[in-house]
């Protein structure tokens, strides 16, 4: 059964090592992004799997590792727990790299997995791995890594399309209703070309929920580099013995109407 879910980005800045001069500007994401994770670790889910994009889809091995040497820093993270050497490789993607990152940051010290789609999963493939996910017979949370549109502005890394921001605002409002719905209707080729690579991970989380009622809370939305991020988290309300509330951020919805 689905015990919680939290939805991330994954901006390899998120990582202060990376982020070096602009780790004070990552902040507020940063903030809001570990409230997030520690709210689905309040669930005490006997698993706790990882959903990203990569280049190729499937389950990870309970030694994999990944690495942000690419970015520069000598950072890694490592599914296994606390205490066991990671083997082979670095094979984990940065989506589902920088979940762990953001695990191991909350203080979570125990094992990790992960499952991976590659941004051309259909909608009904995501939907159903949701589905299964949910349907393991033991508590299970959900770390959801991605991206919205990398097309919102001028400043954007895939600079101007007059969709990328509506698409991410229909993002976070069915992020923030607790709407399924809404995610599973996310269309595909319009996400390609808005350069939002969350859709397919965020269409997990769609079938993982199924059709029950969630407690939503939207913990930011913006695009501070150009791309629209969102830190979000959906409790099932059957689930008790969580906290009412995330505590420490800001009230109002950052990045929509009133």
């Amino acid at each position: 059964m689905l015990a919680a879910a939290a939805v991330c980005p994954h901006p390899p800045l998120l990582v202060p090592e990376i982020a070096a001069g602009a780790a004070a500007e990552a902040e507020p994401l940063r903030r809001a992004c570990l409230a997030a994770v520690r709210a689905v670790l309040d669930a005490s889910a006997d698993e706790l799997v990882v959903v990203g994009t990569g280049p190729n889809p499937g389950s990870a091995r309970p030694g994999a590792w990944g690495t942000f040497a690419g970015f520069g820093v000598p950072v890694t993270v490592a599914l296994c727990p606390d205490g066991q050497s990671p083997d082979g490789d670095p094979e984990l993607p940065l989506s589902i790299s920088v979940g762990v990152w953001l695990l191991r940051r909350a203080g979570y010290t125990g094992r990790i997995r992960a499952r991976a789609l590659t941004e051309r999963a259909t909608p009904a493939e995501a939907t159903a791995l949701g589905e299964r996910l949910a349907a393991y017979p033991v508590r299970t949370a959900l770390l959801v890594m991605g991206d919205g549109s990398a097309r919102r502005g001028e400043q954007s890394p895939g600079y101007t399309d007059p969709r990328g921001i509506a698409f991410d605002d229909a993002v976070a409002e069915a992020l923030r209703a607790g709407d399924p719905g809404a995610l599973r209707g996310l269309d595909p080729e319009l996400a390609r070309d808005l350069w939002a690579a969350g859709r397919a991970p965020w269409q997990v989380l769609a079938g993982a929920a199924g059709t029950g009622p969630v407690k939503a809370d939207l913990l930011y939305y913006e695009a501070p580099y150009g791309v629209g991020y969102f830190a979000a988290t959906w409790l099932p309300e059957q689930v008790t013995g969580l906290p009412e509330q995330v505590t420490g951020l800001p009230e109002r919805v950052i990045g929509l109407p009133e």
